[in-house]
């Protein structure tokens, strides 16, 4: 097994042993704080162009299956684990963990301090990084090809991940409503969940437009996590807006969420190291309820969180807080059907506790058929 090091770009250098695929990697360096779910991680499409580092030690123990990927292929520029499963022990395994990474031509990295990597980038903040093994690079060649990357503010990657032409997923039993689900970059698992909720979901490229959406007749659109700076999406925040002027319900996670705080006149900004993970605690303001949230963003919205704001399309109030900063997580304007949250309710993986939330869409949805 080969030597590998995870460069990062301020020259702190980590070494550990080659791990997947051979080769040399870039992206943004990140921590992903889930002790179970690694799966749904590499194959979230959120995570492109990104450098995962798994803070729980032990990965791979469940091997990988068709079944639980979120998207058709992995999407995280690079995987840095400690110890790597020398086992795969679900009955639901299809293949090692690695033999996947390799398939895919996924560099990856074992044996180095992941909790001393995780402290550097909470200290430091998410940083550009490379993965090099099988190279014959001096630490000072590493460091400067790290140093030409890319960076994860002003990029617009949502072009790389969504759909190339739309596809229909059906609702399950009656279909009740019709719902265009704008893709920068969605999981499997949100069109199964409002599928669920009898809703037939029209999942379109990223760049549609106001008449495409407007052919469906939808009864609510939905709008994707993704990846990349929210701040690049200007077709897409001005098609919000349209959607706005013409009352159809939205919902928002994740990146969408930060879509609609820009489209109602916010501004968004770099989170230090942003939230990854399946424990993150965000608290409802209008229960007192606090939830137990899967989370993967690296940007936020400024908005106020003590009263309420007032837009051209009326008012609203900031719904959830970060218990652990502070952070909004949801959103909602009061006089027009939408919302959003900065979390993934959908829950691949993580815990249910924001299920609600498609309730609460299909909910808008119908007081709109009503009236």
């Amino acid at each position: 097994m080969s030597k590998a090091f995870f460069v990062l770009d301020d020259g702190r250098i980590f070494e550990g042993k080659s791990w997947g695929a051979s080769g040399k990697t870039f992206g943004e360096a990140v921590f992903q704080t889930g002790m179970t779910g690694y799966q749904e991680t590499l194959t979230d499409p959120s995570y492109h162009k990104q450098v995962v580092v798994m803070t729980a030690p032990h990965i791979g123990n469940t091997g990988v299956n068709t079944e639980d990927n979120e998207s058709s292929k992995i999407w995280v520029a690079g995987f840095v684990v400690r110890n790597p499963s020398t086992l795969t022990s679900s009955w639901r395994s299809e293949k090692s963990l690695e033999a996947e990474l390799i398939a895919q031509n996924i560099v990856g990295i074992q044996s180095v301090d992941t909790r001393a990597i995780t402290r550097h980038l909470r200290d430091r903040g998410s940083m550009r990084v490379g993965i090099f093994s099988c190279l014959d690079l001096s630490r000072e060649e590493m460091v400067v090809e790290v140093r030409k990357v890319e960076a994860m503010i002003g990029a617009f990657l949502v072009a790389d991940v969504s759909t190339p032409n739309p596809y229909v997923v059906a609702a399950n039993g009656e279909k009740r409503y019709v719902v265009a689900a704008l893709d920068l970059g969605i999981k499997a698992a949100t069109p199964r969940a409002l599928a669920d909720r009898g809703v037939e979901v029209h999942v379109l490229p990223f760049n549609s437009t106001i008449e495409d959406i407007a052919a469906l007749n939808p009864d609510g659109v939905f709008i994707s996590n993704g990846p990349g700076d929210p701040a690049t999406m200007l077709e897409t925040i001005d098609l919000v807006r349209e959607v706005l002027l013409r009352e159809i319900p939205i919902f928002g996670i994740c990146f969408g969420h930060q879509i609609l705080g820009r489209a109602l006149g916010f501004e968004t900004y770099k989170l230090t190291f942003g939230h990854r993970g399946i424990n993150q605690p965000v608290i409802d303001k209008n229960t007192g309820k606090v939830e137990i949230t899967s989370h993967n963003h690296g940007f936020a919205i400024k908005a106020p969180i003590d009263a309420a704001f007032s837009t051209i399309y009326g008012s609203g109030e900031v719904t959830h807080v970060s218990l652990n900063d502070g952070v909004v997580e949801g959103l909602q304007l009061l006089d027009r059907p939408a919302f959003s949250v900065q979390y993934h309710p959908e829950a691949a993986a993580g815990p249910h506790d924001a299920a609600y939330l498609f309730d609460r869409f299909v909910e808008l949805m119908s007081k709109k058929v009503r009236a």
